[in-house]
């Protein structure tokens, strides 16, 4: 079937989309690599990250506090526990005041909502193996059966669905720090695979078969691809899942597939190019600078300033990626009130300035040659320019944009009428507009919609 572009637009995507869904993937790289990343997450921009699990108890230096302490030996984790906790104590015995007694998803829901993110993703499962959901193949190791007694990932599921515009996807670490099968399959270089079929891909299917996520955010790169079956679990969910049309990855299925394979690519953490990428990409970044868990030692020069946060997000939506952005809720259940700061002002400064980031698209310069701190998006017949500081004589030079055939006009987003403009040496002026604090139509950053502009 040959599809062509025309003002049938809506006839072609509805014809792209029954190609797409017609189609059957291959458990081979070639072919999953093949797929169209569904258009809803493109057009997202933000979501939210939520790590949240037994390491949320001791919530001391980051979540893989169980990893320092009896692995690699970290001296203050192990004089924390050597103060603090009984000579017989083990990472076990944390689960049980992992409480959760003031968790309330639906106040999490509405936070998420006001922050402006378009998607949630929930760690159903880290490193330490403890699952958030009553798992069938993690007795007595699960949030059903010992600590709150609750089943964390259908709550917040059934939350976050119950918000327009909200997607749900589900964290999960394909590995396990001191799982025995791992350990073993792990000693075996691999060669025998009783933890990935026993374990590690039940648990994904009973994940998206129970609670049909629309992002599955696999982790963990120990392990062969051909050890995890990833290929095999992929084409399956491409194919033959109750999620097989919406559903979103990432780049996390073995060793070696990062950044190479995948819906979108995440690299790194905190991956932040500062250029163009080909490939759809993900920010996966944290408020606080040193862990993605709760911590109770952390200081508040810990925690990116909401500048700090827009001009990362900026510079991630103009090189064309979606930004995750983590919180790390408390044993109880709480996010803290630095956390809860800065989603609502994060939220405040999109419902200015959303129009120049859903759906937006990378423009043809991502940076401006003569002005510092800007970046770009556009939408058709619209360039948005993202200023990170007020020009100090209300003057912005722009060295890129170009006014085109049509009619040209500049505005600032959040205030009402037109900018004053003229183009003197191939550079663009723009005289923002005069203004008290208190009438900015926000505190941080600034963007100006260039209509007409090429």
């Amino acid at each position: 079937l040959k599809l062509t572009r025309g003002k049938h637009n809506l006839v072609y995507k509805i014809l792209k989309c029954a190609v797409a869904c017609n189609k059957k993937y291959e458990p081979t790289w070639e072919s999953l690599d093949s797929r169209p990343l569904p258009e809803w997450y493109d057009q997202a921009k933000f979501g939210i990250f939520i790590h949240w699990g037994v390491f949320s108890v001791p919530s001391f230096v980051s979540e893989w506090f169980w990893w320092y302490w009896k692995e690699t030996r970290q001296k203050n984790v192990v004089d924390f526990m050597e103060k603090n906790y009984p000579p017989h104590f083990t990472y076990a015995d944390f689960a049980k005041d992992f409480t959760a007694e003031l968790y309330d998803p639906d106040q999490w829901a509405d936070l998420f909502k006001e922050s402006g993110a378009q998607y949630v993703v929930l760690t159903s499962k880290h490193h330490e193996g403890y699952t958030n959901w009553p798992s069938n193949v993690s007795w007595n190791w699960n949030s059903m059966d010992v600590g709150p007694h609750r089943d964390l990932v259908g709550e917040l599921a059934n939350s976050i669905r119950n918000r327009t515009y909200l997607k749900f996807g589900l964290y999960h670490s394909l590995f396990e720090w001191f799982n025995p099968l791992y350990l073993a399959d792990k000693a075996s270089n691999f060669t025998t695979r009783r933890y990935a079929t026993e374990k590690s891909i039940q648990e994904l299917y009973e994940l998206v078969n129970t609670y049909k996520p629309d992002i599955v955010w696999s982790d963990g790169d120990p392990g062969p691809v051909e050890y995890w079956n990833s290929t095999g679990f992929l084409a399956w969910l491409y194919n033959d899942s109750p999620v097989k049309d919406m559903v979103v990855t990432n780049d996390r299925w073995g060793a070696g597939c990062m950044c190479k394979h995948g819906g979108y690519f995440t690299c790194q953490d905190r991956y932040s190019p500062g250029v163009l990428q080909h490939h759809k990409w993900e920010n996966c970044m944290t408020i606080d600078r040193y862990s993605w868990g709760y911590r109770r030692n952390a200081n508040i020069q810990d925690f990116l300033t909401i500048e700090e946060i827009i001009s990362t997000f900026a510079s991630t939506i103009s090189c064309g990626g979606n930004m995750l952005m983590n919180v790390g809720p408390t044993k109880d259940g709480m996010i803290a009130p630095v956390f809860q700061d800065r989603l609502r002002e994060f939220g405040s400064w999109l419902k200015v300035n959303g129009e120049a980031v859903y759906s937006s698209k990378p423009w043809r310069s991502q940076n401006d040659s003569v002005t510092p701190n800007i970046w770009y998006t556009e939408k058709p017949g619209t360039v948005y320019t993202f200023v990170l500081s007020w020009p100090k004589s209300n003057w912005i030079e722009l060295g890129e944009p170009v006014p085109g055939n049509s009619t040209n006009e500049i505005s600032l987003l959040g205030h009402k009428g037109l900018l004053e403009w003229y183009i003197r040496n191939s550079l663009l002026h723009i005289r923002m507009p005069n203004l008290n604090t208190s009438d900015l139509p926000c505190k941080w950053a600034w963007v100006l919609r260039l209509s007409g502009f090429v």
